[in-house]
């Protein structure tokens, strides 16, 4: 078994520090740093590294606040952590089957580590790791080498793809160039002869696929993609969509990338591009209050429609009941 590193001790330390602190409040530094098994001047540091912990947005309500007094110390606000570093049954099962599953996954380049991390956690499970909770992903790995053993065989494929941007499945032949794997999804990378460019197909979007008694053969202005910084490149060529979110809406910025962000109390005002406006309205319709669309006009228009017929629905009579007559 490998030895602990100092930087593991710690990160365990702080994660259980803020909420044996809460039941604690005016705790002498001396005391918890026995409790602890740290020197007071290690618990020092651990209380400055937390000052600047905390949730995203990094302001005022949103970093873990304490006070100090002389050798006391009270925690003022937790930032959600106010829980002890311990997983409850259903938070470990879902973490070892979250684990099993990213095992299963074809393609992933960190299988090693994803094993040793499951194993530790299975074993801190104890009976609950097994459960008869077994997790495989067939489809996926077949469909990945069908896919594989197509593209090796070096003809044109005729695909049935789905593209969730538009919300539309769509019939076309490509000629492939190579396969890759980024951000955790495979894809097939080919020059699409409908398109007349090269392209990015998602392997878990192909609903099907056949081989053509023809060589594929991309034409010489077929270059491939620059992947390193991720599939999508926003460029000025998009759609520009402004938003204002709220605190429940941040994460958008975290997983989207956004052109900027600009502070204005509580809310953020948010620029991002998009691929298509009707993606855009599907994604943006189901945000709730967190998210208020700020434009363009043209969206702000398809989202008024949309709420516009789906009143109407609430409104009209339903079923045959309402046409009868009432009994007299």
């Amino acid at each position: 078994m490998s030895a602990r590193t100092p930087s593991a001790d710690r990160l365990g330390r702080l994660l259980n520090l803020v909420p044996y602190l809460l039941a604690r409040p005016g705790i002498l530094i001396s005391e918890a740093a026995a409790d602890l098994d740290v020197t007071d001047k290690q618990l020092r540091e651990d209380l400055e590294l937390l000052w600047v912990c905390g949730l995203p947005g990094y302001g005022p309500g949103d970093l873990i606040d304490m006070a100090i007094d002389g050798d006391h110390v009270t925690i003022s606000h937790d930032a959600g952590m106010d829980k002890p570093l311990r997983l409850n049954p259903d938070e470990a099962l879902a973490l070892v089957v979250a684990l099993r599953m990213l095992a299963e996954t074809p393609g992933i380049g960190t299988r090693d580590a994803i094993e040793r991390a499951l194993a530790k956690i299975e074993n801190a499970a104890g009976d609950l790791a097994d459960a008869p909770v077994a997790v495989k992903l067939p489809a996926n790995q077949e469909r990945l080498a069908k896919v594989r053993a197509a593209v090796a065989s070096g003809n044109a494929l005729r695909l049935t793809y789905y593209t969730p941007s538009r919300d539309e499945t769509t019939d076309r032949v490509v000629d492939p160039m190579r396969m890759l794997m980024v951000g955790g999804f495979n894809y097939l990378e080919a020059w699409c002869r409908r398109a007349e460019a090269t392209r990015l197909f998602r392997i878990d979007r192909i609903d099907a696929f056949s081989e053509l008694d023809e060589p594929s053969a991309p034409p010489v202005g077929a270059v491939p993609h620059d992947v390193t910084g991720g599939v999508f490149h926003p460029g000025p060529e998009l759609p520009l969509v402004t938003l204002r979110v709220g605190r429940g809406g941040r994460w958008i910025t975290e997983y989207y990338p956004v052109e900027q962000v600009v502070r204005e109390g509580p809310e953020w005002l948010v620029t991002m591009r998009v691929t298509d406006l009707g993606w855009a309205q599907r994604f943006l319709a189901g945000q709730g209050r967190d998210v208020t669309v700020v434009g363009p006009p043209e969206l702000l228009e398809r989202i008024r429609a949309q709420a516009a017929t789906a009143l109407g629905q609430y409104a009209a009579p339903h079923g045959l009941a309402a046409d009868r007559p009432a009994a007299g």
